[in-house]
């Protein structure tokens, strides 16, 4: 089984759609699982010269479901964006409205809501 296979079956979509992982740390009593925002922009902004990456916002750490017994910490960081138009630095809002029903907990929808 391929490793985003693998993933996808312990990870909401969303995260493996839009996210990259960074790392995986393992330790004997939790999992931490870094994730990074990838380097995409939304269809709006694609053909937009004036928008470019601008780095990263903070980490933010999320306790998903137990793997194998252990604690599952999700560490998620968005990727800013500058409009060199405007001079507006900016994060992407994720439509999670699609996920109604599933695991994604309270918490976690409203970080990938947040726009910075």
């Amino acid at each position: 089984m391929k490793s985003e296979k693998l993933l996808r079956a312990i990870l909401p979509e969303v995260l493996i759609d839009n996210f990259e992982v960074d790392r995986i740390d393992k330790a004997a009593d939790r999992f931490d699982i870094w994730l990074e925002e990838k380097k995409v922009q939304m269809r709006e902004d694609k053909y937009n010269n004036s928008i470019t990456a601008y780095g990263f916002g903070e980490y933010h750490t999320i306790q998903d479901f137990p793997i194998r017994g252990r604690a599952t910490y999700l560490h998620v960081r968005k990727r800013k964006w500058l409009d060199k138009s405007t001079g507006e630095i900016f994060s992407y809002d994720w439509d999670v409205s699609e996920f109604d029903g599933t695991r994604l907990n309270s918490e976690f929808v409203a970080f990938l809501k947040e726009g910075d």
